[in-house]
């Protein structure tokens, strides 16, 4: 280990300084990172987050298997402003909290002989995977199983939890979210993101019908209602957007790549096209923000090390759009290469420096992996 890489905090070091930081400033952490510029301090629109918002990825990710009711908790306790959920639906029409619906990794259905004869191959926009998958099994099956770490390579101390909570549906977190709300008096903003919605259409499996049904249900169908909604296909956002009213966020991946729905359909545009004036433009024109991933905001070299900040965050400011790039982890290998510190791929880098460099460009809010992190590295940037 290199002097530099002793001096990098560990894990532990780092959630205790989440709490001990924003004591120190006389603030409870959830609101640590509204001292910064913002939109008010209320939460009953979009506009009211604080600004940078802190969303927890998949919960709290980095500590907790994702998309756990466990994660979820974790990240609403540490402080994050928003927390994310994917959604997939199982064989009957429900709607689960899976990042992927091949749960091969993420569950222990391997362990399950009774599904042994479940495993299949499929292409799913255009990629060949093989495992297990929700749209295969009823949510009485599903719920059989134990949610898994996906990485245990990268987060071994995170298996330690490996079978504590069950795949949670989509109506249990709103009834969790709602009952937290009640709890700290203020309501409990979710992230909510449709996955593969057009392989799932071509299945007789549509996301968005249901989705708005439970909405509506649970009264976040409204513009100020504390739920924002996201795709990597545009074609899903605006099939919401005729639905509710709730708002609604586009998902932009690597500049060469083309949305699904983009493929399916023939539109030749690609992200690269999106990111430009007339593409925002156009995405205005439905949505309220878009979540790009980070490479999209600040580039890396051939090296994996930042480059010159793209004109993303003006020219998406300008047409009134949000920017929630995604995502933060506090692990060397996520990191780029000018912030790891030591050998080790898994010990913790320079994750603050890294936020530095991604909050100076003007970004409304980021996806953390680590929210207690995020939130720290917020109200640094505030105090500047």
């Amino acid at each position: 280990m290199t002097e530099r890489a002793r001096k990098t905090p560990g894990r532990r070091t780092l959630l205790g300084a989440a709490v001990l930081g924003t004591a120190a400033l006389g603030l409870p952490a959830a609101q640590a990172a509204e001292r910064g510029r913002g939109h008010g301090g209320g939460h009953g629109s979009l506009r009211d987050l604080p600004v940078p918002t802190v969303i927890g990825h998949r919960g709290a990710s980095g500590y907790r298997p994702e998309h756990t009711l466990g994660s979820y908790q974790l990240a609403l306790d540490l402080g994050a402003h928003i927390v994310e959920q994917d959604l997939v639906p199982t064989k009957d029409g429900h709607l689960v909290c899976r990042h992927e619906n091949d749960i091969t990794a993420t569950t222990d259905v391997a362990d399950h002989p009774e599904f042994a004869g479940r495993r299949a191959t499929k292409s799913i926009d255009g990629v060949s995977y093989t495992g297990w998958f929700t749209e295969d099994f009823t949510l009485a099956e599903l719920k059989t199983l134990r949610a898994t770490e996906r990485i245990p390579g990268n987060r071994p101390d995170n298996t330690l939890y490996d079978g504590r909570w069950a795949i949670p549906t989509f109506e249990e977190v709103l009834r969790w979210a709602e009952k937290e709300g009640r709890k700290r008096g203020k309501p409990v903003w979710l992230y909510v993101e449709t996955k593969h919605p057009s392989y799932f259409r071509g299945l007789g499996l549509g996301l968005e019908e249901p989705l708005a049904r439970l909405l509506r249900r649970h009264g976040r169908d409204r513009k100020n209602s504390p739920l924002i909604l996201q795709s990597f296909e545009p074609s899903s956002v605006q099939r919401l957007a005729r639905l509710v009213d709730t708002p609604r966020i586009v998902l932009l991946s690597g500049p060469n790549e083309r949305p699904w729905d983009f493929v399916e359909s023939g539109d030749p545009r690609t992200v690269a096209d999106l990111v430009k004036p007339a593409g925002l433009k156009w995405l205005a024109s439905f949505a309220q923000g878009i979540g790009p991933t980070l490479d999209l905001v600040i580039p890396k070299d051939a090296s994996g090390r930042l480059t010159t900040p793209t004109t993303l965050v003006r020219d998406a400011h300008a047409k009134g759009l949000l920017l929630h790039p995604y995502t933060m982890r506090n692990e060397n290998s996520f990191l780029p290469a000018d912030f790891r510190r030591g050998t080790d791929p898994n010990a913790y880098g320079d994750v603050f420096g890294a936020y530095a460099a991604y909050l100076a460009t003007g970004i409304d809010g980021i996806f953390a992996d680590h929210p207690d992190t995020a939130l720290l590295a917020a109200a640094d940037h505030a105090g500047r």
